[in-house]
């Protein structure tokens, strides 16, 4: 078996989060998505996993690189990168993985996290993750026959044909024959809204036999901007909240810790009150603050102040200020 996991975009709607480091490397309850989401998959297979494939922008850089690869060695597997030099299509992404592209193989988008207690069956030819959605008209959806085998893919569909949403995450029993197809798609320029879709390549393996079967996960957890981010982190906390999430190297004065939350080594917490559904990075200093359902990343100073649903990055140095007040009876201030 192997992943193939194509994230060459930097993700623009988190910006400014993603200006400098890429949206699958930002931390979800302390390690970054595209960590949690290799071992999701992980679990989603009985085979060994023997490669996992990143395909990346080149100017990422190394220090990203030496990052993905040690997430492939963590989980036993052996990681290569590949580059997409030009934003040309879904299809035209997982083509650079090159000859990765054969036997068992699992391709995940990264930007998506998921929960799911299925497991691949290895004698379909392929498997497409899905889960239903209150509004279908926003995704790609898949129709289904009386077997549960995939008859129709349909892109954002205005009229009501189903409610099984596409997350992004496919198994393939041939990989080198959905190589074969996609690269039919670049070698006669066919497009799809001026890109090489994947949908196209599904589609005619359909045409020549192919079987696809959907692959219903309990929950579909979305990382495509801030709101959707802090979410997924309290989402996955409340998943392994029964996990050692609390550093024995974090120092906690004078303070209140509402489970769950996620704290790193070298963490300073004084005069505050933190959680639920808080994610600190190592080294960062929280003093005389309430922090709710937020995120924060390492190396940070945070003082005097009250967040809730929020994102800070890393070296972030957020003070307010002690206020002296007096104020009389049945007056309302909003601050």
């Amino acid at each position: 078996m192997r992943i193939i996991i194509p994230m060459a975009g930097w993700g623009t709607r988190l910006r400014p989060h993603t200006l400098t480091i890429p949206k699958p490397m930002l931390p979800v309850a302390g390690k970054p998505i595209v960590q949690r989401l290799v071992e999701d998959l992980m679990k989603s297979t009985t085979e060994k996993v023997e490669d996992i494939v990143f395909i990346i922008r080149e100017d990422f850089g190394k220090g990203i690189e030496e990052q993905l690869l040690a997430v492939a060695k963590a989980v036993g597997s052996n990681g290569h990168i590949r580059y997409q030099a030009e934003p040309l299509g879904t299809a035209h992404a997982i083509l650079q993985a090159g000859d990765y592209l054969q036997g068992n193989i699992i391709v995940a988008f990264a930007d998506t996290l998921f929960r799911s207690e299925f497991k691949i069956d290895n004698s379909k030819d392929g498997v497409i993750w899905v889960q239903k959605v209150e509004n279908p008209s926003a995704f790609g959806v898949v129709k289904l026959d009386s077997d549960n085998v995939i008859t129709d893919f349909v892109e954002k569909p205005k009229e009501f044909v189903s409610d099984l949403a596409i997350i992004g995450i496919y198994y393939f029993k041939d990989g080198a024959r959905l190589r074969g197809e996609m690269q039919y798609l670049l070698d006669n320029d066919i497009k799809e809204k001026g890109e090489y879709q994947l949908t196209n390549a599904l589609e005619n393996l359909k045409a020549k036999g192919a079987k696809f079967h959907k692959g219903e996960v309990i929950e579909w957890l979305d990382c495509g901007n801030k709101d959707a981010t802090v979410n997924t982190n309290q989402r996955v906390l409340e998943f392994i909240k029964n996990e050692q999430l609390v550093s024995a190297k974090a120092t906690i004065e004078n303070s209140v810790v509402i489970q769950p939350c996620f704290i790193d080594d070298d963490v300073v917490i004084r005069n505050s009150v933190v959680g639920p559904h808080v994610s600190i990075g190592k080294g960062t200093l929280i003093e005389n603050s309430v922090v709710k359902n937020s995120i924060v990343q390492g190396k940070s100073v945070l003082k005097n102040k009250l967040i809730h649903n929020s994102m800070l990055g890393n070296s972030v140095k957020l003070e307010g200020r002690m206020e002296d007040w007096s104020i009389g009876d049945h007056n309302v201030i909003v601050h």
